[in-house]
């Protein structure tokens, strides 16, 4: 990670940081780790949102380690990251394409909201930096809003967007992209999806149509299916991924708007809940806000360690 971005990381979760400080201060203050002071620092884990079974994991490591001990407050923010980074290290795996596939059919899908236009935008900026050419897909045909933000960052990134009608059958745009992008020998193709829950059922038929069709012509077709949060949502995203995975196979996920959110935590929880990928962080609107995600620098980040 650059330094650029690493500055903005720990700007980024800044609020999340504080918010962990602010319930550390009496742990802090007591300096013995007895069982209050164990029992203070549990619950302002959970209310960090990194969640139960993180707070109680890290809990039983300084039980182990550091029970009745004089600590530092430097002591304490460095053991926690530790502990943290720890949790994120086996989620933190970059996407990467598989070259061999022409293209690597991305499918990225989420809630209304979360950032999933911009998300695609942003890695498909991403790509034309490393030489490889991505299409995009406009698969949220009915809001023109999303087809529209999708058709600008194709013209800022110099990338072909596929759209097609509005209301147009998303599974037969996807169907014609991919063949499409076969013809041209197109890296990557991500495609852009609807994300209306308040209709599940019609939603995951949706989905499950898309993958159907592609396999048409690509029976390994997607070949990554990205789940794109909002931190800002906190636990909810617990409840979005149990979701999303319902209805098709997520393979990774992209957490974005840390920056405007004092949930970082739930970053951890996702790791200890799910152990699925986490191939991005977002920590702003500048394309490169977007990064590969990085357990040690997010962990020490989190917790405000130097």
């Amino acid at each position: 990670m650059a330094l650029g971005f690493l500055s903005r990381l720990k700007q980024g979760l800044a609020r999340s940081t504080q918010k962990l400080t602010e319930s550390l201060s009496s742990v802090i203050t007591r300096r013995r780790l007895d069982d209050a002071a164990l029992e203070d620092l549990e619950e302002a884990l959970i209310a960090a949102d990194l969640g139960t079974d993180v707070a109680r994991r890290v809990i039983a490591e300084f039980r182990r380690t550091r029970f009745g001990r004089e600590v530092s407050e430097t002591e304490i923010r460095d053991a926690l990251a530790g502990e943290i980074a720890a949790i994120l290290a086996p989620v933190a795996r970059p996407l990467h394409l598989d070259p061999a596939r022409k293209p690597h059919v991305v499918l990225v899908v989420g809630v209304n909201g979360t950032g999933k236009t911009t998300t695609i935008g942003k890695l498909a900026l991403q790509y034309r930096d490393q030489g490889l050419r991505p299409i995009l897909v406009a698969g949220d045909t009915f809001r023109a809003a999303a087809v529209e933000q999708l058709q600008i960052w194709g013209q800022r990134v110099g990338a072909e967007v596929v759209s097609g009608l509005p209301e147009a059958d998303p599974a037969g745009l996807a169907f014609e992209a991919l063949k499409r992008a076969q013809a041209e020998r197109a890296d990557v193709l991500l495609i852009d999806t609807a994300g209306r829950l308040h209709n599940k059922a019609a939603l995951m038929e949706e989905l499950r149509k898309i993958i159907r069709v592609l396999r048409k012509q690509d029976e390994s077709a997607p070949h990554s299916v990205l789940l794109v949060l909002d931190a800002t949502t906190g636990q909810n995203a617990i409840t979005q991924v149990d979701v999303f995975r319902e209805m098709v196979a997520v393979t990774g996920l992209v957490v974005t708007k840390l920056d405007g959110s004092a949930r970082g935590g739930i970053v951890v929880a996702l790791a200890e809940a799910f152990a699925l990928p986490v191939h991005a962080v977002g920590v702003g609107e500048q394309a490169g806000d977007l990064r590969p995600f990085d357990a040690t620098e997010f962990a020490r980040g989190l917790v405000g360690a130097a």
